[in-house]
């Protein structure tokens, strides 16, 4: 079988490398081509276009880079009609899958194609059901409530488990024996894995943290991959750089995360934390853009899970140094703050489940 993956940022890439890996232990002779990174190239993916190619996030970011989008758009869609794959596989990025999965459906209608980790549409921008609906033959979702989501629009989703949750296993049952803790007590920034969202949140992130740190913490950023070390370099001043984000975030007393997939991950390691997120024009975000295109009450996976401020999210107007300095003061001081925190991330653990889910996604590719 010949299975063609796009993936259009590092955590789709990680989790399309795992897809992958399962589907070889299923499909030992899988020829699998695509749009990612170096782990689905590691796992034997003939990459046509990098995911550090793609990854512009915003409406700005992506109008200053329309012509690469645009070249990127059409270098996949000569692909797919170049190697005829059996399945396409989409994983989120959904302004880019979209219209490859039109595309395909159109000039590809043999070819199968399924939506693994599909767009967040519970969230915003939820016309966009039907559009998945009516171009994909099988829509794979992450996290439990979705299934219930489709079938309100009367469309099917599985459930088949949280890949965030198979790296954490993994993780624990490898590294997290091994794991050296330092002597000076840790706060963790997780600035983001574009460079437009450090630029605008690292700033603030590492004011606020030296501020509450006093000389008592040590200050760690996580680097993300694809981004060099000389990127961080002109906004730090003596803190440390690691690319182990699990490893920082075991060792950590707090984080400050910049939202996203590693606010679960977060989470689900156990490390007290609160979300940040620089929006621009945020000042009009509470009376114009939230009633207009989010459904939800929040905005980190950490509180839509349970449907319970968990974590204190620190978005736009709130992203400010005196909030995060207040925050963090909390975090590092308040025992009981500290512990109900934590047993929240446990019934968290609990609503998304021990599946494994690469290997479920695989199975339901292969066998239907």
């Amino acid at each position: 079988m010949k299975y063609f993956i796009i993936a259009g940022e590092a955590s789709g890439d990680l989790h399309a490398s795992n897809l992958i890996k399962a589907l070889r232990e299923r499909d030992p002779q899988a020829v699998v081509v695509g749009l990612g990174g170096d782990k689905m190239r590691a796992e034997g993916c003939d990459i046509r276009v990098d995911y550090r190619d793609m990854a512009y996030m915003g409406f700005v970011a992506v109008i200053a880079n329309l012509h690469r989008v645009r070249r990127n758009l059409r270098t996949a869609q000569q692909a797919l009609l170049t190697e005829k794959p059996d399945t396409l596989i989409l994983i989120d990025y959904p302004s880019f899958n979209l219209r490859i999965a039109k595309f395909c459906r159109t000039h590809l209608p043999n070819t199968r194609i399924v939506y693994y980790i599909p767009p967040k549409i519970w969230a915003w921008k939820e016309w966009r059901v039907h559009s998945i609906a009516k171009y994909c033959d099988e829509v794979l979702g992450i996290f439990p409530f979705e299934p219930a989501f489709y079938a309100k629009h009367g469309y099917k989703c599985h459930y088949v488990g949280n890949p965030t949750v198979d790296s954490i296993r993994t993780f624990n049952s490898t590294l997290h024996n091994t794991t050296q803790h330092h002597s000076t007590p840790t706060i963790a920034l997780l600035p983001g894995s574009r460079l437009s969202e450090i630029r605008k949140c690292l700033p603030t992130m590492l004011a606020a943290a030296r501020h509450v740190a006093k000389g008592e913490y040590r200050i760690v950023v996580t680097a993300a991959p694809g981004v060099d070390d000389a990127f961080y370099a002109p906004y730090l001043q003596g803190e440390s750089l690691m690319r182990d984000t699990y490893s920082l975030l075991t060792e950590a007393q707090a984080a400050v995360v910049n939202s996203g997939t590693a606010t679960l991950e977060t989470a689900l390691i156990g490390c007290p934390q609160t979300a940040v997120y620089h929006v621009a024009g945020s000042k009009y975000l509470e009376w114009l853009i939230k009633p207009i295109l989010f459904k939800i009450k929040y905005f980190t996976l950490v509180n839509i899970i349970p449907d319970k401020a968990v974590i204190q999210e620190l978005v736009g107007r709130r992203f400010t140094q005196s909030n995060i300095e207040k925050e963090l003061a909390q975090l590092l001081n308040n025992e009981a703050y500290r512990n109900e925190m934590k047993q929240q991330y446990t019934t968290i653990k609990n609503l998304l489940g021990n599946e494994a889910a690469a290997e479920n996604a695989a199975n339901i590719i292969i066998n239907r």
